[in-house]
């Protein structure tokens, strides 16, 4: 598939076609669109809860013609019960949906594009390619690479550090791939790596044991903000504050906010924006109210939050 773009600056163009004015193409009987996202069932997810949400208030103001259909499913079986639903009872005429998981989701999508329907993916791929129209999604491989190279700017002579990494999948891969490029020939060591699988609890469990194996941390890159809060948790309790820094990732608004406050236990951060399906919902509504073409692939950068410009990444009124 052809690609869209793959900076973050496109979300521009997804703002200024969702203006009144531009989609003088709308079609007169409108579109149903289907929005199948998971429950909130930790902060990464409640964000995309709330940008879902906002999309849609915005958009249904802005085309009276366009109706939404929203679902959330804290678990595959009820995202697939979700997915019969908006078709059978609603007759939706597009699907964006942020699969819970990849291969149980594969087929029920699948048979939505097979009834001709037009389909968003966002975030987490099918197991088979080529079945959506669009694909929206933050760039893994930018994650690691931006944090690993924070790391050698900040860490120049070099130092100890441990990483955490997420669920074992291969969005955690690449991730955690590109990290490792970024810091070859740095001096930087890992001295210590385990699976937190992106969940505050378990990483303040591997941050207690990495503490106890190691006398000499430098810094901790834990890939995502649930999981650097549950190691700066564990790094408070071991009275060992003052010797170490915690890298997360996705742009938590409680990590953004201690990164514009300039702690330094803090200093940055990286975006993996829950906002992305709001740029997804947003896109897949220009299919139905503009003359753009809306296929292909849409991968939003990765960005260094500093505290130079984490204002311009915190929104207070998200739960994430």
């Amino acid at each position: 598939m052809k690609k869209l773009t793959k900076l973050a600056a496109g979300l521009g163009l997804a703002a200024a076609l969702a203006l009144p004015g531009v989609a003088i193409a709308q079609e007169e009987d409108g579109a149903t669109i289907g929005v199948s996202i998971p429950a909130a069932t930790h902060g990464w997810t409640g964000g995309v809860n709330f940008h879902a949400q906002e999309a849609i208030d915005s958009l249904s103001e802005t085309y009276p013609n366009l109706e939404f259909v929203l679902s959330t499913a804290g678990d595959p079986g009820k995202q697939v019960s979700d997915l019969e639903d908006m078709m059978a009872t609603r007759d939706i005429d597009a699907l964006v949906i942020l699969p819970f998981e990849s291969d149980p989701l594969t087929g029920p999508v699948k048979r939505v594009a097979d009834a001709g329907k037009f389909v968003t993916v966002v975030d987490r791929g099918l197991a088979q390619e080529g079945i959506e129209n669009l694909y929206v999604a933050g760039d893994n491989t930018a994650f690691g690479r931006v944090a690993g190279e924070y790391f050698v700017e900040k860490m120049p002579d070099g130092g100890n550090i441990v990483v955490m990494r997420g669920i074992p999948t291969t969005i955690d891969n690449e991730r955690v791939e590109a990290f490792q490029a970024a810091i070859e020939g740095s001096g930087i060591e890992v001295v210590g790596m385990e699976h937190g699988n992106w969940n505050r609890d378990e990483a303040f469990e591997v941050m207690q044991d990495f503490l106890s194996r190691h006398s000499e941390i430098d810094a901790v890159w834990a890939s995502d903000d649930d999981m650097a809060l549950g190691a700066i948790e564990a790094i408070n309790q071991a009275g060992r504050e003052g010797e170490m820094w915690v890298l997360g990732g996705a742009g938590m608004k409680q990590m953004v906010e201690r990164v514009r406050d300039g702690d330094t236990m803090v200093p940055a951060n990286v975006t993996y924006p829950p906002a992305m399906i709001a740029t997804a919902i947003r896109l897949t509504a220009d299919r139905f109210v503009s003359n753009a073409p809306m296929e292909g692939r849409f991968i939003i950068d990765s960005v260094l939050i500093t505290p130079e410009n984490a204002e311009q990444y915190y929104y207070p009124d998200s739960p994430f």
